[in-house]
C-alpha cells in the first residue's frame, strides 16, 4: 500500500474565521474577493447536513477546487492527502478539526484527496463554494469526482 507522511500541504488554504458576536447573535465572513486567488474563486454555493459519525469522502476532483466553510453547528475532522504527482508535497497527508468550536474555511485544490467526518453528537452543517459548477452549465457534463470511499484497497483511509 502507498505510504503517506504527515505534513502541511501548502496549496490547501486554511483561514480561521472570526465570529462577531453581539446581543442579536453572530456574523462571520466566509470569503472575500480580496482574500481568494483567481484559481479558487467560487462560482456557486451549496450547503449540506451531515449526521453524527458520518463521513463524506474520501474523494478528489480533476479540476475543481472546493472552498469549504465549517462554522457550525457541528465539528468535523478533515483528512487531506496530496495526490498530485507534480506537487512538492506529493504523498503528504494532513488532518485537522474545524467547525463550531474552531470556525474555519478550508480551500482544497484539485488533486488533493479529501474527506470529513462529523465528530459531534448532532447533525452538522458544511457550506461549500467550489470554483466549478456542479456538472457544468445546465448540468450538461459528467461529475468531476473520483471516489475512493468504496475501494477497500484505497490508500486513502480514515479512521
Amino acid at each position: 500500500m502507498r505510504e503517506f507522511k504527515p505534513g502541511i500541504i501548502p496549496d490547501v488554504t486554511i483561514r480561521q474565521l472570526t465570529k462577531h458576536v453581539d446581543e442579536r447573535g453572530w456574523l462571520t465572513e466566509l470569503w472575500r474577493d480580496d482574500q481568494i486567488d483567481d484559481a479558487n474563486r467560487p462560482v456557486m454555493t451549496y450547503v449540506s447536513q451531515t449526521e453524527p459519525g458520518i463521513a463524506r469522502g474520501p474523494h478528489e476532483h480533476d479540476a475543481q477546487a472546493d472552498y469549504f466553510a465549517f462554522i457550525g453547528p457541528g465539528n468535523f475532522k478533515i483528512w487531506l492527502w496530496d495526490n498530485r504527482p507534480d506537487s512538492e508535497t506529493y504523498n503528504v497527508y494532513q488532518t485537522l478539526v474545524v467547525g463550531e468550536d474552531r470556525p474555519a474555511t478550508v480551500v482544497v485544490p484539485a488533486g488533493v484527496v479529501h474527506a470529513y467526518r462529523n465528530i459531534s453528537a448532532y447533525a452538522g452543517i458544511v457550506i461549500n463554494s467550489p470554483n466549478a459548477l456542479y456538472r457544468g452549465v445546465d448540468y450538461s457534463r459528467p461529475v468531476d469526482e473520483i471516489r475512493h470511499e468504496d475501494d477497500p484497497a484505497s490508500p486513502f483511509q480514515i479512521e
